[in-house]
């Protein structure tokens, strides 16, 4: 029998493929036994965050990413699809849909002995801990033992989830930027300048959810998901050109572009509920309340879920991981998901996609093989083991990250090129998995 800890993205990922090639799994998930404060139920694969996987084009990096992974028979990728709402150009989810699916998919599987129970040690392997940014104490505790020195640290946050029936409908328009994937998925709140400054004015003076001593020490946070306080403390400017910029949208009552949008996408299939895109916080809730209420139709929102802020650990992968996501400290035991130092639900999955080829590999007696460097696959385990240990922080996948065959690096034309190295990664994992 083989261990998988967690039940998160990476986890449950992880569990399917070494299972669906044969390999007797036992998969441990703590909750409900040991909560989280995140977390609101003990489902499999629930999203605490967004609800979007991103971008669905493979000539966009995490686009790709998903295209590799169903090459390779995902089961969250296979998931997503089966409970994906409108959301223009990404692909998003009904959260308690997508939980169900890969629960159901997990718990039904022959090869798969789910138990709930918290795990306080680190075991003997062969193992896979995929315990994600909130390991319980006790295991984060063994783990830094281990590992002889403190888990780097960030702050992630959440956007609030408001209720559709509560909102003003005739002061919001249905829009996706760029006309991607048509109108379905995203409200649009139109901001003028004035109303644009009274907003930000309002963030910069709220009240926020004080840090605990043990936090406030070392404050940092993943700058791809920095609370929208925080983001307005930057610069005036500096949310007009970030996730509440106006670009690809034009004010259908005006037949302009505006100054300022924020957007709503879909949480559910029902579209019953709908989260304010980019707006993750640690206001406190009377002042996400008051703030919130600012934004056009918005006036009488009822909230769902408030938005939040979390503490998330990760290890300084470089300094502890081998290429195929084994401790250096103990090769018996791999990392997958968040806690190696990706980020992104995605991301998170794919390295337990990774973590289960290359431990099959090794029960089965041969030498396992790391994707090549020109995939998506092959990207994220180049972050994780090849880069400098100095300043590793999280990262979600990029083209950054892949390498550009030679051939293609003269190709001028920037969607072309992608698309190229889109086709020349699909076929060239395509080859990693036959052999």
């Amino acid at each position: 029998m083989t261990l998988v800890v967690g039940g998160g993205l990476a986890g449950c990922e992880a569990a399917w493929q070494l299972a669906e090639v044969g390999h007797r799994v036992v998969l441990v998930e703590m909750r409900p036994v040991r909560s989280t404060p995140v977390h609101r139920s003990d489902s499999l694969a629930e999203l605490v965050c967004s609800n979007s996987l991103r971008g669905d084009d493979p000539t966009n990096a995490v686009g790709l990413l998903k295209r590799e992974m169903e090459e390779l028979g995902s089961l969250v990728i296979r998931a997503a699809r089966s409970s994906a709402v409108p959301a223009g150009g990404a692909l998003a989810v009904d959260r308690d849909r997508f939980a169900a699916a890969v629960t159901e998919a997990v718990g039904g599987h022959p090869n798969i002995t789910l138990e709930r129970r918290e795990l306080t040690e680190i075991p003997h392997g062969p193992a896979i801990l995929a315990t994600g940014p909130l390991t319980s104490p006790a295991l984060h505790q063994a783990l830094e033992k281990l590992l002889g020195e403190g888990s780097l640290a960030f702050f992630d946050a959440v956007a609030p989830i408001v209720a559709t029936d509560s909102l003003d409908a005739g002061r919001l328009f249905a829009a996706s930027r760029y006309g991607k994937g048509g109108d379905a998925g995203y409200l649009n709140a139109v901001l003028d300048r004035e109303r644009y400054e009274t907003l930000v004015d309002a963030l910069l003076e709220a009240e926020k959810v004080p840090f605990r001593e043990f936090e406030a020490a070392d404050i940092k946070y993943f700058e791809g998901c920095l609370p929208i306080e925080v983001m307005a403390e930057r610069g005036r400017e500096t949310l007009r050109f970030g996730p509440m910029k106006p670009v690809g949208l034009t004010d259908p009552a005006t037949g302009h572009r505006p100054w300022a949008v924020v957007q709503l996408r879909q949480d559910d299939l029902a579209a019953e509920h709908y989260n304010l895109v980019g707006f993750q916080t640690k206001l406190t809730r009377p002042e996400q309340q008051r703030v919130f209420r600012l934004i056009p139709g918005l006036e009488r929102a009822r909230f769902v879920r408030y938005g939040m802020i979390h503490r998330n650990t990760f290890i300084n992968a470089p300094l502890h991981l081998d290429p195929f996501l084994r401790l250096r400290a103990r090769p018996g035991i791999r990392l997958a998901g968040q806690i190696t130092g990706v980020e992104g639900y995605v991301e998170s999955a794919a390295t337990g996609l990774l973590a289960a080829r290359f431990l099959c590999a090794e029960l089965e007696g041969r030498a396992p093989a790391p994707p090549p460097p020109d995939t998506a696959l092959g990207g994220l385990v180049r972050h994780l083991s090849a880069r400098s240990p100095a300043g590793f922080q999280p990262a979600n996948i990029s083209w950054g990250l892949i390498r550009s065959p030679l051939e293609l690096t003269d190709i001028r034309d920037r969607q072309e090129r992608r698309r190229r190295q889109a086709e020349h990664a699909l076929a060239a994992i395509g080859e990693w998995m036959r052999r």
